[in-house]
C-alpha cells in the first residue's frame, strides 16, 4: 500500500528555505514527524528527506540521476555548466577517473606539505600584524596551495583577486541578489582565466608537470576520443581548485572547535588517531554545504512512498550528519565518537557525499580535506601561539554556506 508523503503547508516554500537555511529540511521533518516530506521550491515539486536510509537510496544510481538536478544558480556559480556533478552513466565514470587519478597517496601528501609550508610563511607575516582574520588568510593560503598543486600558474599580484573570486563563487551559490551576481561574474572570469591556461598547455606554450591536474585535464579525451571542449576542461579544473579553497570554512570551524573545546588540545598532541577523530567531528558537527540534489530516474517505491520519474529530490546533508536517530549526543562536539568508527563509508556520515568514490558522486577531494585539516590543526596547536579576542563567533544557519560571523580573529601571533 502506497503511503502519502507528508505535504508542506505552503504553496511554495522557496522563501521558507531562505529563512530557515540549513535547518529547512530537519525543521519540517520534526514538524511532520517524518524523515520525508514534499514541497514546492521555485514552483517545482520537490521531495526532501534525511537520514542514513535516505542517503543509501539517494546514492543508488539505478534510482536517481544528477542530470538537470542542480539549480541553474548553483551551476552558474559553484559547479559550472557541463561539469561532472551533472553527469551519469559511462560518461560520468570516465570523467570521474580523471579526478581519481589525482588522488594517490603521494599526491595527497604533497598537498599537505604545500599547505604546511604556506602556513609557516603566513605565520611570519602574522607576527607583524595586529589582528588576523583566519577565514580570510586561509582562503589565500589554500588558493596558493591549490594552484601550485594543480599546476596552475599564479602570479603574486593575482593571489588576492583569484582567492576572492573563488570565495565569490562559493558564497554566491546559496543567496539571491548582489552576492549571487558577483558569484556569476567571478565564475565567468575564472573560466576565461583557466581556459587560456588550457589553451597554452595544448599549444605547448606552457609546460606543466604531467602529473598535475592542469596537464591531465588539458589532455583528457571523452568516450568518443575527443579532447574536452576547452571551456568544459576549464570548468573541471576549477572543480579541483574551488573545493580546495572551500576548505577555508572547515579550517575556520576547526579553529573555533579548538577555542571552544580546549580540553581537546592535549589529546591532539598525544594521538594521531585522536587527530583524525577531531577532524572527522569538525566535518560532522559544523555546517558545510546543506543539501544534495538529484532527479528520480524512473518511477519506484521506497518505504511505502512513491517517487515519480523526473521529480526533484533534496537530501539533507547537514541534517543527516546530525541525525539523532543515527548519532548519540548528536548536537554535542564529541570527537571520541570517531575513535571506533570503522564504517568510513557509512551513509550516516556524508559531509562530502556518499557511495563509492570511483563510481558514485562522493567527492574524491574528501581525502584532501582530511589531510589539510590534520595539517592545519597540528599547525595551530604546535607551531604558533596566539590569543583569541572577544568577537562574534555566532554561526548563522540562514547563510549558506556559512562561517563564524567574525571569520575567527586571532591576535599576538608568535611562531613557536
Amino acid at each position: 500500500m502506497i503511503k502519502k508523503i507528508p505535504q508542506d503547508k505552503w504553496i511554495d516554500s522557496s522563501l521558507a528555505l531562505i529563512f530557515d537555511g540549513y535547518d529547512f529540511i530537519s525543521k519540517r521533518c520534526k514538524r511532520y514527524q517524518s524523515n520525508i516530506f514534499q514541497t514546492r521550491l521555485m514552483l517545482e515539486k520537490t521531495i526532501c528527506f534525511k537520514g542514513e536510509e535516505a542517503a543509501k537510496i539517494f546514492y543508488d544510481k539505478t534510482k536517481f540521476t544528477r542530470k538537470n538536478a542542480a539549480p541553474d544558480r548553483v551551476k552558474k556559480t559553484l559547479f559550472g555548466e557541463k561539469g561532472i556533478q551533472g553527469m551519469d552513466g559511462d560518461a560520468h565514470l570516465h570523467r570521474k577517473q580523471m579526478f581519481m587519478s589525482l588522488m594517490s597517496k603521494e599526491r595527497i601528501q604533497e598537498v599537505g606539505t604545500l599547505t604546511q609550508k604556506q602556513w609557516h610563511n603566513y605565520a611570519k607575516k602574522w607576527e607583524r600584524m595586529d589582528t588576523i582574520v583566519l577565514f580570510e588568510e586561509a582562503r589565500e593560503v589554500l588558493c596558493r596551495v591549490a594552484c601550485t598543486w594543480a599546476g596552475v600558474p599564479l602570479e603574486e599580484s593575482e593571489v588576492k583577486l583569484r582567492s576572492q573570486q573563488f570565495e565569490a563563487m562559493i558564497a554566491g551559490s546559496g543567496v539571491v541578489g548582489p552576492k549571487h551576481w558577483q558569484g556569476r561574474k567571478a565564475r565567468k572570469e575564472n573560466e576565461q582565466w583557466i581556459e587560456t591556461i588550457i589553451e597554452k598547455v595544448r599549444n605547448h606554450q606552457l609546460e606543466v608537470p604531467e602529473i598535475s591536474a592542469t596537464y591531465i585535464f588539458a589532455n583528457h579525451r571523452d568516450l568518443s576520443g575527443e579532447l574536452l571542449d576547452k571551456r568544459v576542461a576549464a570548468v573541471e579544473l576549477i572543480n579541483v581548485l574551488r573545493p580546495i579553497v572551500a576548505i577555508d570554512r572547515y579550517i575556520t570551524f576547526g579553529a573555533l572547535a579548538l577555542h571552544e573545546h580546549p580540553e581537546c588540545r592535549p589529546k591532539l598532541l598525544e594521538s594521531e588517531d585522536y587527530l583524525r577523530a577531531f577532524v572527522e567531528e569538525i566535518r560532522r558537527f559544523y555546517p558545510f554545504f546543506p543539501f544534495a540534489s538529484a532527479r528520480v530516474r524512473q518511477d519506484f517505491d521506497w518505504q511505502g512512498y512513491h517517487f515519480p520519474e523526473g521529480t526533484r529530490v533534496l537530501l539533507d546533508l547537514y541534517g543527516t550528519n546530525r541525525d539523532p536517530q543515527s548519532w548519540d549526543k548528536h548536537d554535542v562536539f564529541y570527537p571520541e565518537r570517531f575513535l571506533n568508527f570503522s564504517e568510513l563509508d557509512s551513509f550516516k556520515f556524508i559531509p562530502q557525499g556518499g557511495g563509492d568514490y570511483h563510481t558514485n558522486h562522493r567527492c574524491p577531494g574528501e581525502w584532501i580535506t582530511i589531510e589539510l585539516l590534520k595539517v592545519t590543526m597540528t599547525f595551530l596547536i604546535q607551531s604558533i601561539n596566539y590569543n583569541v579576542p572577544k568577537q562574534d563567533l555566532r554561526i548563522n544557519h540562514l547563510k549558506m554556506p556559512t562561517v563564524p560571523a567574525s571569520g575567527f580573529v586571532i591576535k599576538n601571533v608568535n611562531l613557536c
